[in-house]
Order: structure tokens, then C-alpha cells, then sequence
């Protein structure tokens, strides 16, 4: 009993000093300026060269550096330097090498040079590949297995230095794109447009055959017209053709620098085997570092203590500064010192965790919608009394994105191999999909059904509708309709009208869990309208990536967000050249169509504009009758954010926003204090259960006892 009141007095002690029994994060510093936040998806990749996927960009958008960014508050979306001593110089030249004017037209244009000046000063974050010896050689760069028996991970390296970037290094990456031991995603796509990429492959590759697998390539001896240096602080990149869209890869992480020491660090005997590599430890000159991964549990962003400095922007759009958004204007980014992110795969214990204050942010899953959402009368959304109670604030944007569902074209079943009656079937699946219901189930109606591959936002997006789905604006063609082009498809009542064995059709993803669940089964559902056996093939996320990339799957379900703002950053997902399956491109349907094909290499280079409207009218139409993707919806973006987090305003295009963000440790400390009161009277109420029950065999033997004496 005298125990039992100790453990209790120490309790109640303990919560009347403000001590948080429940905190996920202990022995953490509580004054320190951290985010907490999570992800969903352990990154596969975090090299820049190969790493594109929407769960890798944000972490590698706060490492690395490329020459501009967007600026945080203004729209329209606006390019301005990041790295660089101002914009990119832009030259156009003909076939002959006479300059043109900035108005020429595109067929003129045989040449176009961007030339780029970058900042001195700008050095590294501290990384082993950079220490030296007393005597000047590399301390690190030339190791043997036998030197990595004490290393576990790249903390172990007891020696790390920096150094200033230079222009070579930014070639050195651009070198990277080309490189065939990385296979980069956008290598096919830059290789039409940046000068001898494409040579630079192919010298690569026989270079490559004659190295000893798993060795260092040095890029460096490799010259090409395409990027060179023109001078320690600058260099030039030269493009064969006029793709005014180039400018905007500028500000993507594939054109950050990569010091080609980090390369050949990492390419030593045994350090794959040890996960030390860019994927997993990246080198940059940005405000964060990855300062631990662990992808499996959390991952941790601290301040880089070398970075350059940049400050918060001190102009915006109007109403900014009405929001408090530009408060903070002139100070030294980044405004935290360090974000943490913990591995979440499911919604419930991530939004119960929010609601107690240990996350930051928070997204609102379709089971917790009406807790946090209402709408007004007129249809406006807003937050319920308790989550204003709380302090949170809802954020709002209609996303530049697409969620689609899609059809592998070199499926001999449902892609091109089919044929008209593959087309048809495609186009039934399309009908008997509901993307309304789904919008509406699991989205809170949080979304708009897809007409095209452009979303709202983007050039070419129009308010119209699929004819082949809808027979009107929101009316949906009946499934009678579907059914009879799945009977000409050859397919009646879901059956092979040859053999009457019934349609089974597959469905890869990397879908897992309760959650997807719910989902998985409406999909199943709608397939089984038109009496189609759909079979879900579940794995994680990178085999399915590994999947797509060999061609393995049949149909699946994708999205893309806006990497800029045009036309060509969607459209170029359907684009022949660009598959996914043999050539690591972003067309995951692999479909192909010459006239697509024709008419995406005519209205890439086109400005804004009636006639390149018009040439996009024409590719929707082809994309809507071939049916490739079933277009699903266009997502509206919600989040909540605490009190103590500022400097808030979604930015679609922009993914190295973390450095603006504040922080208020202190109202983040008290607030959790406040909700995560202690729950004593279970542990009274079971104290004084334990004592009824003890007390009798006590009483017993000190009976027995006191007889005994």
C-alpha cells in the first residue's frame, strides 16, 4: 500500500509540474525550433539525378540547390535566383551562328544558350568526402575494405570538412543525367533538347564496359557542348532546339550541383553494402541537412551550419501582409533548426497525434473530415468549433495535380497490341468507373472529375467534358452504354465471346493496409458493373515502382503534380518517347500515338496562345478516344495547421518552402501540456482493486505468522 500511494503521489507530482506522460519525443530539447511532421512513403531515392517522386522532392528540395527557385509569395508563379548572381542570359542563335532577336520564331531558332553566373562563397555542409590530411590529400577517398570495419553509418567518419561550390559542379551533374550507371528519368527527355546529351550517353556507355562493375566513372575528363564552364563562378548549358519550358527545370532539383567528390566517396569497395550513398545520404549547399535516416521509423532535416544565408522575401501579393506573411521579411532563413519527420502509414494515429499537438500539420482523411471541416450555407468550408477551440487554421488551394488510373499500353490485353477492341475496352472501364462517387465517398468532395490531362491552372485547361465518358456536362454515359462496348470489344457480360471464359483484368499497387482497403474494394466494385473480374496485385512502393519500370503491370493507378507551370510538363506523360517501360521516361502508360507524338513536338515550343490552345484541343481529343488513362479527378488541397506554426501559404510549384517557416516552441510546449492532461483514476481505481484483493491474504498471514511467535 505504502508503495502503491508513492507511485500515485509521484504521478500526480509529475502532472502538476506540466510533465507530458504520452510524448513521442522524449529527451527531446523542448525550446529547440524543430517541426514535426510526417511521411507515408520511405523514399527510394534521393539522389537528384534520380530521385522523382512527390515523397523524395521533399527532402531533397531543402538539401540541394539548383540555380533559381519560385519566390514564396507571389502569383502568378515567378522564377528568381537562388543560387546565382541574377537570371539566366538567354540567347537564340540560327544554323548559320548568327544571334536572333528574343522574338523570333521557333522555327528560326536552331541554338538557344542559357548562361549562368553563381554566387562565391556559397560552400558544402560538413561531409567526409571533403576532409583533407594535414598534408592536403583527401582523407577519405581512397579507402579499403578493411578501413570500413568501424563504419556503420556516416556519422562513424570522425573527420568532415567543406568546401565552395563551383560551376564544374553544377556540369557535373548535368554530366550525371547522361550517366548509365544512374539511368535518370528525365535523361530521355533532356537528350532531345540538351546539346550531345545524347552522345555523351553513348561515350559513357563504352566507358562504363570497360570499368570493373561498382567503380567510380569520373565524369570530369567528358567533356560536351551541351554544359560547359566557362569560368570558376560560371558556365553555360546549350540547348539544340527552342524549348522556352527549359527554364523552369532550372529550378528542380536535377540540376543541382553534385561535388564529384561526394561521387567518387561513395562509390568506394563496401559502402553500397552499408546504404552509404546519395540515395540515403545526400550532399548539399541548402539550409538543411539529412542529418538522420532512418526510413523505416523517422527521418531528420537539421540547419546546415554552412549555408550561405538567404532572408525571407520582403514583397508579396497583395493581402500578405494583412496575413502576416511577411512579418518575418528580411531575416535569415531558415527560420527552424531542424525538421522531423516520423513514418506514418496510417490516418488514425496520425490524426490523433496532430490533435494532441505532437504533429505540426496535418492532411484530413475522409474519416476525420466532419470532424475538422463544416460548410456554411453558401458552401464555404470551414473549421468545426473544436478545432477552432485548438487554434488550428484550415489552408486551402485547387492543387495543380492529376490522380489517374492507367492502362499499360504493351499489355497485350488492354494496350495497343489489342487494338480497336482493346480501345473499346478501355473506354467501357472509363464509363463504369465512377470518379464522382469516389470524389464524393472518399474525398468529401474534396476534388473534381478529370476531363483531359490538364488540370485546372495550367494553359489548355478547359471547363468541358469527355464525350466518351459523359453524354452531357456531369452526366455520366449509363452503363448500358459500357456494356455494349464491352460486347464489341468482344467481351459480353464480362465473358471471351470465343472461349466464355470470363475477363479477369489486374490491378498492381502500392495501395496496402485498412485504409486502402475501402478503396480497393470500390475499384472492385465498379469493375464488377460490367461483370469484369478485377484481382489487386499489392506490394510496396518501390517493386511497384520496379514493376512500371519493367513493364510488368497491366493497370494501376498514378498521379502527377506540376514540377512548372505549363502544358508540357503534363502532356509530355503520354508522349511516345518518354515511356516508362525501356526508357525510364514518365509516360508509366507507355502509350504511343505518332499524331500525339507530332502534334506534343509542335506545341512544346509554342507561346500561350489561340493556336497552341487549339493544338492541345486536338491532342485531348486523341487522348480522350485512345483512352489511355482513365482521367479520375483533380484533388483540392487541405490542411491544417497548429497555431504556432507560421508563414503558411501553399505554393504549388516551389518545393524548398521549409526554410520559411516559424516556429513557436513555447505555445507548442504549453498547448501540449494543456491536451494531454493525465488520466489518474484508472491507477487509483486499480490501486484500490489490488488492495481488496491483497488485503484478505495479508490479514491471512499475519495470522499465521502471529500464531506461530
Amino acid at each position: 500500500m505504502r508503495a502503491w500511494m508513492a507511485i500515485l503521489l509521484l504521478a500526480w507530482f509529475q502532472a502538476g509540474c506540466g510533465k507530458v506522460w504520452n510524448d513521442p519525443y522524449p529527451g527531446e530539447t523542448p525550446g529547440l525550433k524543430t517541426l514535426y511532421t510526417v511521411f507515408e512513403e520511405r523514399p527510394k531515392h534521393l539522389d537528384p539525378a534520380r530521385s522523382y517522386s512527390s515523397n523524395e522532392v521533399e527532402f531533397t528540395g531543402q538539401i540541394y540547390e539548383p540555380p533559381l527557385q519560385y519566390h514564396f509569395l507571389k502569383r502568378p508563379y515567378t522564377l528568381k535566383p537562388l543560387t546565382t548572381t541574377g537570371m539566366p542570359l538567354v540567347r537564340y542563335w540560327d544554323k548559320a551562328g548568327r544571334e536572333l532577336s528574343g522574338n523570333a520564331s521557333p522555327g528560326q531558332v536552331a541554338r538557344t544558350t542559357y548562361d549562368i553566373t553563381i554566387q562565391p562563397g556559397i560552400r558544402y555542409q560538413p561531409h567526409p568526402a571533403f576532409a583533407l590530411l594535414p598534408e592536403g590529400k583527401p582523407r577519405y577517398l581512397g579507402l579499403a575494405m578493411q578501413d570500413l570495419k568501424p563504419i556503420n553509418t556516416l556519422s562513424d567518419f570522425k573527420h568532415t570538412s567543406t568546401r565552395e561550390l563551383t560551376a564544374e559542379d553544377y556540369v557535373y551533374e548535368i554530366k550525371r543525367l547522361a550517366s548509365p550507371r544512374l539511368n535518370s528519368p528525365i535523361f530521355g527527355l533532356m537528350s532531345e533538347y540538351i546539346e550531345g546529351l545524347d552522345a555523351l550517353n553513348a561515350r559513357l556507355v563504352e566507358a562504363s564496359k570497360s570499368q570493373p562493375k561498382g567503380s567510380w566513372l569520373d565524369l570530369r575528363p567528358y567533356e560536351f557542348s551541351g554544359a560547359q564552364v566557362t569560368g570558376k563562378y560560371s558556365f553555360r548549358i546549350t540547348l539544340k532546339t527552342h524549348y522556352p519550358q527549359f527554364i523552369y527545370w532550372l529550378a528542380m532539383p536535377f540540376f543541382a550541383p553534385i561535388p564529384w567528390e561526394a561521387e567518387r566517396f561513395y562509390t568506394q569497395p563496401g559502402m553500397e553494402e552499408l546504404n552509404l550513398n546519395l540515395d540515403w545520404f545526400p550532399v548539399g549547399t541548402g539550409p538543411f541537412m539529412l542529418s538522420e535516416n532512418d526510413p523505416n521509423r523517422r527521418m531528420v532535416l537539421s540547419k546546415n551550419p554552412n549555408f550561405h544565408g538567404e532572408t525571407y522575401p520582403a514583397d508579396g501579393e497583395t493581402g500578405d501582409r494583412e496575413k502576416g506573411l511577411l512579418q518575418d521579411a528580411g531575416k535569415a532563413l531558415p527560420l527552424i533548426d531542424r525538421a522531423v519527420f516520423t513514418l506514418e502509414k496510417e490516418d488514425i494515429p496520425q490524426w490523433s497525434k496532430f490533435l494532441q499537438g505532437y504533429y505540426d500539420a496535418s492532411g484530413i482523411s475522409s474519416d476525420n473530415f466532419d470532424q475538422a471541416v463544416q460548410f456554411s450555407p453558401e458552401g464555404e468550408a470551414d473549421l468545426t468549433p473544436e478545432m477552432k477551440a485548438k487554434g488550428i487554421r484550415l489552408v486551402t488551394a485547387i492543387t495543380t495535380s492529376s490522380r489517374y488510373m492507367g492502362f499499360n499500353m504493351k499489355d497485350p490485353l488492354v494496350g495497343h497490341a489489342g487494338g480497336e477492341a482493346a480501345r473499346k475496352l478501355r473506354q467501357a472501364i472509363s464509363i463504369a468507373v465512377d470518379y464522382e462517387e469516389f470524389i464524393s465517398i472518399f474525398l468529401n468532395g474534396r476534388g473534381i472529375a478529370a476531363q483531359g490531362a490538364l488540370p485546372p491552372g495550367i494553359f489548355g485547361y478547359k471547363e468541358d467534358f469527355n464525350p466518351i465518358v459523359y453524354s452531357a456536362a456531369g452526366k455520366r454515359r449509363s452503363l448500358e452504354e459500357a456494356r455494349q462496348l464491352l460486347a464489341d470489344a468482344g467481351y459480353p457480360n464480362g465473358r471471351n465471346a470465343r472461349t466464355g471464359e470470363p475477363l479477369v483484368l489486374y490491378f498492381d499497387t502500392a495501395a496496402t493496409g485498412p485504409d486502402a482497403k475501402s478503396r480497393l474494394d470500390w475499384l472492385i466494385k465498379q469493375f464488377r458493373k460490367l461483370d469484369i473480374q478485377l484481382v489487386i496485385r499489392a506490394t510496396d512502393y518501390n517493386r511497384f515502382q520496379d514493376k512500371m519500370l519493367k513493364g510488368n503491370a497491366q493497370i494501376f493507378e498514378w498521379g502527377w503534380n506540376a514540377d512548372y507551370p505549363d502544358p508540357e510538363n503534363f502532356l509530355f506523360l503520354l508522349y511516345g518517347p518518354n515511356a516508362k517501360a525501356g526508357k525510364n521516361g514518365e509516360n508509366a502508360a507507355n502509350y504511343s500515338n505518332p499524331e500525339f507524338d507530332r502534334l506534343f513536338a509542335l506545341m512544346k515550343g509554342m507561346p500561350n496562345g489561340t493556336e497552341r490552345q487549339q493544338v492541345i484541343d486536338h491532342m485531348t481529343a486523341l487522348l480522350r478516344v485512345d483512352a489511355p488513362w482513365l482521367f479520375g479527378f483533380h484533388p483540392k488541397g487541405f490542411s491544417l495547421q497548429h497555431a504556432w506554426v507560421t508563414n503558411v501559404k501553399p505554393n504549388l510549384m516551389a518545393n524548398n518552402t521549409l526554410k520559411y517557416r516559424r516556429i513557436d516552441p513555447g505555445l507548442r510546449e504549453q498547448s501540449r501540456a494543456e491536451w494531454n492532461h493525465p488520466v489518474l483514476w484508472p491507477f487509483v481505481l486499480m490501486a484500490v482493486g489490488l488492495s481488496l484483493l491483497i488485503w484478505p491474504a495479508w490479514r491471512q498471514y499475519r495470522r499465521h505468522e502471529e500464531s506461530r511467535g
